[in-house]
């Protein structure tokens, strides 16, 4: 996929964003990268792999080295800034810190050897300004799948902003929402607290567990997790963000987990729990108890593209838009109670839902948000809706362990 430089002569300019994780360090790795056009933001390419067992600093420079390649392919010309969080993959092909590990050595080599170094600038970005890359990364963790999609200069990405297409929409004057960038103050927001549930004996063994049937119980160790769970609910408000209004309410998922999750954090704070169908778990269908490479087995390529698009379901399961339908409804009506905070004892792909409408995000980056067993996540909600439509509010805490407070 080769582009020609601007009609100015001038170098066209590309964004490489790469990221690399390990889950065990070393354990189960892999990488994501996505080429950009720098002038207008436009996703041009993306790449993602899993690697088996690696450490986390060959996974970086693995989606280093792919991202190169694949800027490469669009244009080798190019003038190319690498946006990477790994602090050590930016100062080592900077040239600012020795690369003592022979492995990496090799890798960065074949970084070199995949763009002309002097046309490869490195800037360091933060986690949260890289989520497109970590959720690519995260992905084919996931699924130990595989990701190769190139997307067409004059065709628009879903879930891409068209930054040109605005520029000139603007420069004409022409009436164009561009949402509400901040919460509007019209009163006081309503403050949700979710809890993911704690471990079942299926969470321990990898096997996906869907809203499909009531599902397993808690194991002894998610009720431990559900009981520091709820003790640190109970200090929302008090010493732990006490800026927030102190919970006064509880609701839970009908699942048998998100149940006992809620009646620990119902006990603690002294209220009746309730339960809300709409913050059910994503239903998996005929994935439902399965582990990773028996879904690959069976489905192969399937998981991978349910996790990174919006629309493709497991077979009689659901999508994550489908699951952000029936949460945003639950989240609209949730945001009528303004000033008040509700714990919602709910799981994993529904608080990726909430965060995921809540920041904006397209469903296929939502694997980018990682929700660990028993742990808070916070978003402030108005009763508002912005001119497009979308839910106003903030995120306040993502995915904070109990075990931490």
């Amino acid at each position: 996929m080769f582009a020609p430089p601007p009609a100015s002569g001038a170098p066209r300019r590309l964004v490489v964003e790469t990221d690399g994780g390990s889950r065990g360090n070393p354990g189960p790795a892999g990488y994501g990268a996505v080429v950009r056009d720098a002038a207008t933001g436009r996703l041009l390419a993306e790449r993602a792999a899993y690697l088996g067992v690696v450490s986390n600093n060959v996974a970086e420079y693995a989606g280093l080295v792919n991202g190169l390649r694949a800027a490469a392919e669009i244009d080798p010309g190019a003038e190319v800034e690498v946006r990477a969080d790994s602090r050590l993959v930016v100062e080592q092909m900077s040239g600012r810190w020795k690369i003592k590990d022979a492995a990496l050595r090799r890798l960065a080599e074949e970084a070199r050897g995949a763009f002309a170094p002097a046309r490869v600038r490195y800037t360091w970005v933060p986690r949260a300004r890289n989520a497109t890359a970590d959720a690519l990364a995260n992905a084919v963790m996931d699924s130990r799948g595989q990701i190769t999609r190139d997307h067409a200069p004059g065709r628009a990405v879903p879930g891409e902003p068209d930054r040109a297409e605005a520029r000139v929409a603007a420069a004409a004057n022409t009436p164009r929402s561009s949402g509400t960038p901040l919460p509007r103050a019209t009163g006081a927001p309503a403050t949700l607290v979710l809890v993911r549930h704690g471990v079942t004996a299926l969470t321990e063994t990898g096997r996906y567990s869907g809203g499909d049937t009531a599902g397993p119980p808690l194991s002894d160790r998610g009720r431990a997790q559900a009981g520091r769970a709820a003790a640190l609910v109970r200090r929302v408000g008090t010493d732990v963000w006490p800026d927030l209004p102190a919970p006064s309410a509880v609701l839970a998922s009908p699942m048998a987990r998100a149940q006992e999750t809620g009646a620990a954090v119902g006990a603690a704070l002294g209220v009746p729990v309730g339960t809300d169908e709409r913050f059910a778990e994503c239903r998996f269908g005929d994935w439902d108890g399965l582990t990773v490479p028996e879904i690959e087995a069976g489905w192969p390529g399937q998981l991978l593209a349910w996790a990174t698009t919006a629309d493709v379901r497991p077979p009689g399961g659901e999508s994550l838009r489908d699951v952000g339908a029936r949460v945003g409804r639950g989240l609209r009506d949730l945001a009528r109670h303004q000033g008040a905070t509700v714990a919602l004892a709910v799981h994993t792909v529904v608080i990726r839902a909430a965060v995921g409408l809540v920041a904006r995000m397209a469903p296929g980056h939502w694997s980018a948000v990682r929700i660990p067993p028993a742990s808070l996540t916070i978003v402030r909600l108005w009763p508002d809706l912005d001119a497009d439509g979308h839910l106003v509010g903030d995120l306040t805490v993502v995915g904070c362990p109990s075990e931490l407070a």
